[in-house]
């Protein structure tokens, strides 16, 4: 395997400033409706170029070899949390904290300042995917989403619902390609026979189904190539702990068509918020690598429809013979309710749009004695019909 190779896809700019490339101007902003940047002075409208065909990483998959990273996947560098911009058109300095966001506005002649020179500390990816769904059209979703769930919502949430609430976010995902060799070695069961036998004696007395199968080693090996896996890359947005927030409804709004990502241009961020990745590419392997056994799974499983008892996976895993990682934002529409519990416990509550499909998912906090009435009146209901029903066959007996 060769060793790794790092990709620049830094925008070259030593000013910090994304100019309108037809006027120079720096009032630039991203309007939804039209699908592009637009610039405050000539109207210029334009979009950066496609990041994976900007920076070659279009290659194909079947010829990765080692570990190709693009630049914005360098580990993060607590150290340069803060960082000093010079603005260009006056000459002014600001300081802007780099956990937090990536581009700011000069407080004297108002341009635009933008990290764009990356630096290796996770505050600038490699690529954008620009929102495709307005506020309006994500606050109509989110609607729709509570409506059919208000009947078992908490009244302190019907009470103070305000969808006007929601905000645009830029989430950061690292983009992984991978070419694989997969092994899955198990047992799998064929049914020759299937009866029923009496067992037990007394009260205990009963009629249990049995099977007679043929049982057979089963191995699959293939070469498996996987394209754009999206991996959550902030730790406040991992499903690994959700005892405080419903952070993980992230995922359920994927995919994303991060084939379509532009080069990074921090235009593209004004009116948005921003998230910083704090995950290495080394803290992710681990979930990759499973990933990439689930896919791997998932493509055997046609293959062993014929062993109608199923297949036990006992061995498994993939050889990695090369990946590529891209750090990806990508947009997210996203309505927050902190719900304060009498008992003085918290938990707050998301419902998150996908900026492109508007796929929505989300939680909102129910009524416990809601529920517990409407599973009351089904068990009745289902007591008195099974009681009709067995009084309809005493008569027609």
């Amino acid at each position: 395997m060769t060793d790794d190779r790092i990709v620049d896809t830094s925008s070259g700019r030593d000013d910090g400033l994304d100019k309108c490339p037809r006027c120079g101007s720096a009032e630039i902003h991203y309007e939804i409706s039209v699908g592009s940047l637009v610039c405050g002075y000539c109207r210029f409208q334009w979009n950066e170029k496609v990041a994976e065909t900007a920076f070659g990483l279009d290659s194909a998959i079947a010829e990765l070899r080692g570990h190709t990273m693009a630049s914005g996947t360098a580990d993060v560098r607590e150290d340069l949390s803060v960082v000093t911009l010079k603005c260009q058109g006056c000459g002014a300095e600001v300081v802007i904290n780099a956990a937090e966001q990536v581009q700011s506005r000069c407080h004297w002649c108002r341009q635009t300042l933008s990290l764009n020179t990356q630096i290796p500390n996770g505050a600038i990816p490699d690529a954008v995917l620009p929102f495709a769904l307005t506020r309006e059209q994500a606050i109509a979703q989110i609607d729709a989403f509570v409506a059919n769930r208000r009947a078992f919502a908490h009244a302190r949430f019907k009470e103070q619902y305000v969808p006007d609430n929601v905000m645009g976010v830029y989430i950061p995902y690292l983009v992984v390609d991978g070419n694989m060799h997969a092994v899955l070695q198990g047992t799998g069961e064929v049914t020759t026979r299937q009866y029923t036998v009496t067992v037990g004696s007394g009260d205990n007395k009963r009629r249990e189904t049995r099977y007679d199968a043929d049982v057979y080693r089963v191995q699959r090996a293939f070469d498996l190539l996987v394209d754009d896996l999206t991996i959550e890359s902030a730790q406040r947005f991992s499903a690994q702990d959700n005892r405080s927030a419903t952070n993980n409804v992230l995922n359920a709004v994927q995919p994303y068509d991060t084939e379509k990502a532009v080069t990074y241009n921090a235009n593209y961020l004004k009116g948005f918020t921003s998230e910083r990745r704090d995950l290495n590419v080394r803290d992710l392997d681990g979930q990759v690598e499973e990933k990439f056994l689930a896919i791997a799974r998932a493509k055997a499983q046609p293959t062993v429809r014929g062993l109608d008892r199923g297949v036990r996976w006992e061995r498994e895993g993939v050889a990695v013979h090369g990946t590529r990682w891209v750090a990806v934002y990508v947009p997210v529409w996203l309505y927050s309710y902190a719900d304060s519990a009498l008992d003085g416990s918290s938990l707050t509550h998301y419902i998150a749009v996908n900026g492109r499909t508007g796929t929505t998912m989300g939680s909102v906090p129910v009524s416990h004695p809601k529920i517990f009435a409407v599973a009351c009146v089904s068990g009745v209901v289902a007591t008195a019909v099974a009681a009709a029903l067995s009084l309809a066959f005493f008569f027609v007996s």
